[in-house]
């Protein structure tokens, strides 16, 4: 990628500020319909379903991340790349998306408040996306934004209490 660069194949959208901005944006945009496809393909699922198998739901079900996950994320990468992004703005807005999802697997949070559950995913967002309860499988795949999932009619609000782990569980 640094070589496509240097040639200046790929037009540069530019460094700083705006450019991290915009790219963290799109980054979740491409995230969220990577993140859903690895809910619907069975095998992303395969990949996925490593994250998701934790009975539990706290700061280490954040940490639970598969080694093959790389297959996942050439998709996000290239996209990014084609729109013009720099390889070190695409880490960035990477590193971002990943930060902020660290803090939302915790029960510790009950609910933000509405304008924040509106726009943001949440703790409360993110458990439902955790539940192997009917009402709460495949929604919910926001990484930061959950005006995606609005959007495309995967939202779901946490009514009921979550079961977590898979809707059958491995048992080890």
């Amino acid at each position: 990628v640094d070589r496509l660069w240097n040639k200046r194949v790929v037009n540069e959208l530019g460094t700083g500020p705006l450019a991290w901005a915009v790219a963290i944006l799109w980054w979740d945009f491409i995230y969220y319909w990577n993140h859903r496809f690895m809910h619907e393909t069975r095998w992303l699922w395969a990949i996925h379903v490593v994250h998701h198998s934790s009975e539990h739901y706290n700061l280490s079900t954040a940490l639970r991340q598969p080694v093959l996950d790389v297959f996942g994320m050439f998709v996000p990468y290239g996209a990014l790349s084609l729109l013009g992004f720099r390889p070190d703005t695409i880490e960035t807005a990477r590193g971002v998306n990943l930060l902020y999802q660290y803090w939302i697997h915790t029960e510790a949070i009950d609910r933000l408040p509405k304008p924040v559950e509106a726009v943001l995913n949440t703790p409360s967002h993110h458990r439902g996306h955790h539940g192997a309860n009917r009402q709460y499988l495949d929604r919910n795949h926001a990484g930061i934004f959950i005006i995606w999932d609005r959007l495309f009619g995967t939202h779901e609000l946490e009514d009921e209490p979550v079961v977590y782990g898979l809707t059958t569980n491995i048992e080890t």
